[in-house]
């Protein structure tokens, strides 16, 4: 059981590590903040989380379930954020089921309902204000 915990922390680092930088990968964004509400099943809110990246943090956006026995699931926000940057968006709204399976688990086991604002590097005038965090 331990050597299968050591497994998973090296696996997380090659892939935070594969990611890359945020200011690699997306020069132009000076933060992100996720907001998520995590459930169980029948949309039981287990807890609620806000993770913030800055520019020398890794563009790793795949979030773990909080499923005790759930094996390989989580819910990965990448696409979502590669494709609001794309488009030069500020945020974006939405849901995810976890995908993650155990013998003990049903599918549906877990889901999120998360909401992802970005802030882009731009010359600001004095006087300007810097974006605040909205709930859902």
């Amino acid at each position: 059981m331990r050597q299968n915990h050591f497994a998973k922390l090296e696996m997380l680092k090659k892939n935070k590590l594969a990611a890359g930088l945020l200011q690699e990968r997306f020069p132009k964004v000076s933060g992100i903040v996720i907001q998520m509400r995590y459930y169980h099943r029948s949309r039981q809110l287990l807890m609620e989380r806000t993770v913030n990246f800055c520019p020398s943090d890794y563009a790793y956006f795949k979030m773990g379930c909080m499923t005790r026995g759930c094996e390989n699931g989580g819910f990965d926000l990448a696409v979502v954020i590669n494709d609001l940057v794309k488009k030069g968006g500020k945020s974006a709204k939405g849901g995810l089921c976890c995908e993650g399976t155990s013998p003990e688990l049903e599918a549906g086991h877990a889901s999120i309902d998360y909401k992802i604002s970005i802030n882009y590097s731009a010359r600001r005038s004095p006087g300007l204000k810097s974006p605040q965090l909205t709930s859902f």
